[in-house]
């Protein structure tokens, strides 16, 4: 848990007598979503709960809780997130953590599948080792393919009883309505940016105002991207995308081939929010370091490219995780957008 989620966490309390079957946790990615999940998770099975409705950590069900076995909880998540610790998971946020391999040294799935859905079955169909609660942890609810959402829903709309559904979203509007309405939504925001500021500092993150601001306002986001030490990725788009040029969009797209695609399409947007903003406030959100660049383009940019760009922007941020090919996918945006701003 983080400082920021004090409140959350009292809201939630709030719902522990009359506990639903499903709470869908929303809010941005890496604002600490997972980690947060993972302490009510905890707490539901707790056996000695504390007043504050903390775990006590000191329980039979908590020692088998810390050591990743407890029998009665299950989390559920993209392969490519598997190795990660929910506290740092970050949400499942816009690139899945890089170097590992899955089966056969295929690249880690970034989807929910339909066995890892159906393999609850056997798990909800058991008495609980500890007559209490059985828990499924899921994230990000919108990396669930069609056929595991198909399979989810099922379950949500026949629960079985003593089981509570614990997902996370980074993005509603990507979930099947039907299942979203199965849910009870529980809203995480991001915190406010001096208290975010205020955490990072005290994780000794140098200029921090700059990587969080870039990161959306995201602390967990922006402290991972301050540990690996490189802008190399944003810059090269950044650069581009401030003097955009058809040239250009070829040989920026050669070299971002390799780039997180959600992630490429986001720092877009952000340029986009910045341009936007700047022609009609005369603020700068997410990219106060090229402020110069953002205000040369918003003179000369008309209002009604600058919508084009945003809503073509939106739209391929839908396919992002599924191209057909990763090159032709930059290209095709980098091209996109000198059309319109150039």
């Amino acid at each position: 848990m983080y400082p920021w989620q004090a409140g959350a966490w009292t809201r939630l309390q709030q719902m522990r007598a009359r506990l639903p079957h499903a709470i869908l946790f929303h809010g941005p990615a890496g604002v600490g979503k997972a980690g947060f999940m993972e302490s009510f998770a905890q707490a539901l099975l707790c056996e000695n709960g504390r007043p504050d409705g903390h775990a006590c950590g000191a329980c039979v069900s908590c020692g088998w809780f810390a050591q990743n076995n407890h029998p009665d909880y299950r989390r559920v998540r993209p392969e490519a997130l598997e190795d990660e610790p929910p506290a740092e998971a970050d949400d499942g946020a816009e690139s899945a953590p890089a170097g590992k391999s899955g089966k056969a040294g295929k690249a880690p799935s970034k989807e929910i599948k339909i066995e890892q859905v159906r393999a609850l079955s056997d798990f909800m169909n058991i008495s609980t080792h500890r007559q209490g609660l059985r828990v499924v942890l899921l994230y990000p609810a919108e990396s669930l393919n069609m056929p595991a959402s198909n399979a989810l829903l099922k379950t949500l709309e026949e629960p079985p009883p003593g089981t509570v559904f614990l997902l996370a979203s980074n993005s509603l509007d990507r979930l099947l309505p039907t299942i979203l309405s199965r849910c009870r939504k529980f809203a995480l925001p991001t915190p406010s940016h001096e208290e975010a500021l205020a955490w990072l500092t005290a994780q000794g993150v140098q200029d921090a105002d700059s990587w969080l601001r870039e990161q959306g306002g995201a602390p967990l986001a922006a402290l991972a991207e301050a540990e690996a030490g490189s802008r190399e990725e944003l810059d090269t788009l950044l650069q581009f995308l401030a003097r955009p040029a058809v040239d250009g969009a070829l040989r920026t797209a050669e070299k971002l081939a390799k780039a997180s695609l959600p992630a490429l399409v986001a720092w877009q947007q952000r340029w986009l929010y910045d341009v936007f903003a700047l022609k009609l406030s005369g603020q700068v959100r997410y990219y106060p370091r090229y402020r110069k660049e953002l205000a040369a383009l918003a003179a000369r940019v008309p209002v009604a490219s600058l919508n084009r760009a945003i809503k073509a922007a939106g739209e391929r941020r839908a396919v992002a995780d599924h191209p057909l090919s990763a090159k032709l996918f930059v290209e095709d945006m980098l091209l996109e957008y000198t059309s319109c701003c150039a």
